[in-house]
C-alpha cells in the first residue's frame, strides 16, 4: 500500500500564482500567534504575548486584589485563559445582583471585569516597531497588486498594529467606524462593502483598543489606544447585540466565507475560539467553492482545534511545519524536483531548516515567514502553471 505525501512546491507555486494576480477574493485571518512571532524591540520577547502568557500575566497583576475570586473560577473552567475568564465574570455581573458568587457581587464582578480589561488593554497596547516588520510587509503587498476585490483582514487581535501599518504606508482602510469628533460604528456599511477596491478592510472580530462608549452607550473609536471596551457578542443583551459591532462583524465574515471563489487565509490562530470556528466550519460547508488554507505554527499533532475541521471539510488545506491536510488528507511533506531550474530562492521562503537549524520542514506557519511570502509574491521570477488539482 502506497504511503500519500504533499509536495509543498505544487501548492505554494500556486498560492504564489494567486496572490500575484490580484483577481481572487482574498483575507486574512490573524490570531494572536501574528503578534507573537515579532519581538519587542531590544528583547527577545514578544511585542505581544499568546494568550496563555497574557492569562498569566493579567491573573499575576490582579492577584493582590482578586486573586481568591480568579482562583476559583479558573478552578471551575478547565484551562481558563483570560477571555473565558472574563465571559464568566461579566455574565455574573449582569445577573447575580447583591448575591456573593466567588465572594464578589455583581458590582464587584463588574470591577473585576474592567480591571481585566485594563489589564489586557496595558499589555497589548504596543506600537508597532520601526523598520520593516511582518504587517509593513503585508501592507506592501497589500497595496502593491490592482485587486478586483478589496482585501479583508479579520481579527481577534486587540491590537493597532495593522492600523498602524496602513496608516505608515497611507494606506485607507475601513474598520467600520466613520465621522470626526466620536466616530460611530456603521454596520449598514459593513454588510453592503461598497466602498473602493483598493480600501482594506479591517475587521476587529473582539473588540480593540481605542473603543470606548459615549453618554449614550453607543460604542465609539476614540482618538487613543488607551481604551480598552473588550466586550464579546454572546455576553450582551439582545437589543445590545445588535447595536454593537460584534454582530455586524461576526455577519461580516460569515458573509465573505458566503461568497463564491473566496480564499481565506489563517495565520497565528489556532482555531480554539469556538464562536469563530464554528462560523468558518458553518459556512464552509454551505459553500463549497470558498476555501480557507490555515498556515499554523505547531505540528499537525499539536493542533487538533484546526485539525478537527480541516479532515471534515475538503475546502479547509492545514499547513504545519511536518505535515499537511488536504482534501481531507494527513500526510507528511515531501519536496519534489523543483518545478523550474530557479526555483530554489522561491521555495527558500517556505521550505528549510527553521531558527534553530535541524530537519527542513513547512515554514510558513510562521507569520513572519508568511508575510515576507506574501512580499515576494511580486517577484519577476518565473512561476510555472500549476496542475489544476493545485488551484483551490
Amino acid at each position: 500500500m502506497s504511503t500519500s505525501v504533499h509536495n509543498p512546491d505544487q501548492y505554494m507555486g500556486s498560492l504564489r500564482q494567486i496572490i500575484a494576480q490580484g483577481r481572487k477574493r482574498l483575507g486574512l485571518l490573524v490570531g494572536a500567534g501574528a503578534a507573537a512571532s515579532i519581538n519587542a524591540p531590544g528583547s527577545s520577547e514578544p511585542l505581544i504575548p499568546v494568550v496563555a502568557r497574557l492569562t498569566e500575566i493579567v491573573f499575576s497583576a490582579l492577584a493582590g486584589k482578586y486573586g481568591t475570586t480568579l482562583d476559583a473560577i479558573r478552578g471551575e473552567i478547565p484551562d481558563a485563559n483570560v477571555e473565558e475568564v472574563l465571559s464568566r465574570v461579566r455574565s455574573l455581573a449582569a445577573v447575580i445582583g447583591i448575591t456573593k458568587v466567588y465572594g464578589l457581587d455583581a458590582t464587584g464582578h463588574k470591577e473585576l471585569s474592567e480591571a481585566i480589561c485594563a489589564e489586557i488593554g496595558k499589555v497589548v497596547n504596543k506600537p508597532l516597531p520601526d523598520g520593516p516588520s511582518p504587517y509593513t510587509e503585508f501592507v506592501t503587498w497589500i497595496g502593491g497588486t490592482a485587486r478586483d476585490y478589496p482585501f479583508e483582514i479579520f481579527t481577534t487581535n486587540y491590537d493597532l498594529l495593522f492600523e498602524q501599518a496602513m496608516e505608515r504606508a497611507h494606506a485607507p482602510y475601513f474598520d467600520g467606524f466613520t465621522g470626526a469628533g466620536e466616530p460611530f460604528f456603521d454596520p449598514s456599511t459593513v454588510a453592503k462593502n461598497d466602498l473602493p477596491s483598493r480600501w482594506t478592510r479591517i475587521w476587529k472580530l473582539h473588540g480593540s483598543l481605542g473603543w470606548s462608549t459615549n453618554s449614550r452607550n453607543d460604542i465609539i473609536r476614540v482618538g487613543g489606544p488607551t481604551a480598552t471596551h473588550l466586550v464579546f457578542p454572546e455576553h450582551l443583551k439582545y437589543e445590545q447585540t445588535k447595536k454593537a459591532p460584534y454582530s455586524a462583524l461576526f455577519d461580516r465574515l460569515g458573509a465573505f466565507l458566503s461568497t463564491p471563489d473566496t480564499l481565506l487565509i489563517a495565520t497565528g490562530f489556532s482555531f480554539a475560539d469556538f464562536h469563530v470556528s464554528a462560523r468558518i466550519d458553518e459556512c464552509l460547508t454551505a459553500n463549497p467553492s470558498a476555501s480557507l488554507f490555515a498556515f499554523q505554527f505547531r505540528p499537525l499533532d499539536e493542533e487538533p482545534h484546526a485539525t478537527e475541521i480541516a479532515s471534515r471539510r475538503a475546502n479547509m488545506s492545514l499547513y504545519s511545519p511536518d505535515k499537511a491536510i488536504i482534501n481531507g488528507v494527513a500526510a507528511p511533506w515531501l519536496p519534489g524536483d523543483p518545478p523550474t531550474r530557479d526555483w530554489g530562492p522561491i521555495r527558500a521562503g517556505y521550505w528549510g531548516a527553521d531558527s534553530t537549524g535541524g530537519t527542513p520542514q513547512f515554514l510558513l506557519g510562521n507569520y513572519v515567514h508568511l508575510a515576507r511570502f506574501f512580499a515576494s509574491s511580486h517577484s519577476s521570477q518565473t512561476i510555472p502553471a500549476p496542475p489544476p488539482s493545485a488551484i483551490p
